[in-house]
């Protein structure tokens, strides 16, 4: 029996529900991924080594508060999804679990995973869905200080030995409209078929037009 969705692993490489859910659905997608170039960002985890394995071409990063994007902190080259040092159209697929929720301005955001994706390139991503229609924002930085407009959430990071890191907002079904508005096409929220005991994650699907 599996105790809930935290006991579904991957028995070979020990990937959970979001990872295999955003795999499934990114093998669907994206079929030559091997002659792809991929940005994902996370540097460890299932994901990126699934990457580093199916394709040579394929960048990985971590977000350091105190690191400069672009330089490199213990051998992991650092990025910031609100102001990425890749140049314009440098990827054709782009790929992220469970990072939006905490950037504070994820509208900027948005503009910049559009800026460095290349025309007809498509962006495949999960976030947590809290079930309603529109997303809920639950704190906004104003400056360098937080006005915090619900209680605050923090979601457990691995990266920093577990430490919390704030959830910005919950997520709704809308983020198919903020992605178009931002100027993503053919944006879908799928959920893989036959998922392991029922448990599988919604994927975000968005291209950059051609």
């Amino acid at each position: 029996m599996c105790d809930g969705e935290a006991g579904v692993r991957c028995a070979a490489c020990g990937a959970g529900t979001v990872h295999r859910s955003l795999g499934t659905i990114l093998r669907s997608v994206v079929p030559d991924l091997h002659a792809r170039d991929v940005c994902e960002l996370s540097a460890r985890g299932p994901l990126a080594e699934f990457l580093r394995k199916t394709t040579p071409r394929v960048t990985l990063s971590e977000y350091f508060a105190d690191v400069k994007p672009g330089d490199f902190h213990n051998g992991v080259r650092c990025e910031d999804v609100q102001h990425f040092s890749y140049a314009d159209a440098s990827f054709d697929v782009i790929t992220h679990t469970e990072v939006l929720e905490h950037v504070p301005d994820d509208a900027r955001a948005f503009a910049e995973l559009r800026r460095i994706l290349r025309p007809g390139g498509i962006m495949v991503f999960t976030v947590p869905f809290h079930g309603g229609e529109h997303t809920v924002e639950r704190a906004v930085l104003r400056g360098e200080e937080i006005d915090y407009l619900l209680p605050p959430v923090y979601h457990t990071d691995p990266l920093r030995n577990g430490a919390g890191i704030l959830a910005y907002r919950d997520y709704g079904n809308d983020i198919v409209d903020r992605l178009r508005d931002a100027g993503f096409v053919d944006v879908t929220s799928q959920t893989p078929k036959n998922a392991p005991w029922g448990y599988g994650r919604t994927v975000v699907v968005a291209h950059r037009p051609d």
